[in-house]
């Protein structure tokens, strides 16, 4: 299984730095965020270090995904969440920290404080949305 030495998903994975583990299997790992957006906010991981969601194996990201699926609805069940929001970001200018893809799984509470990273607006301007539509095509 592929690792870096210097990530410390992989060092929390293979047992060198402490995490509250709450699931693992033979491809991902569970863990609490040590600085929690709400209670209950965990991380799943796959355990083969990739940087980020352009770089994950296809394979990889759905097992990732399908974990992340089963932790929403324990959060939901268990913990009484209201809703669930998923969150992965790639790249710094996205707000990722830790170059190890993962995806943030953070249960949402009726006046839990957080907030939206925007706001949806009247809408873009309609050549530029095409513009991109057509960049992403090709």
């Amino acid at each position: 299984m592929a690792t870096d030495t210097d990530c410390i998903f992989c060092k929390i994975v293979a047992g060198e730095i402490p995490s509250t583990k709450v699931a693992e299997d033979d491809d991902t790992f569970v863990f609490m965020d040590v600085n929690p957006a709400t209670r209950g906010h965990a991380l799943v991981i796959p355990k083969r270090h990739t940087q980020d969601v352009t770089t994950i194996d296809p394979a990889d990201l759905a097992t990732v995904m399908v974990k992340a699926q089963e932790i929403a609805k324990r959060a939901e069940q268990a913990l009484g969440a209201d809703g669930v929001n998923l969150l992965n970001c790639c790249g710094s200018a996205a707000w990722q920290t830790v170059f190890h893809f993962h995806v943030h799984v953070i249960p949402r509470y009726a006046g839990d404080g957080l907030t939206e990273p925007w706001k949806p607006g009247q809408g873009g301007d309609a050549e530029v949305i095409a513009a991109a539509a057509e960049a992403l095509r090709d």
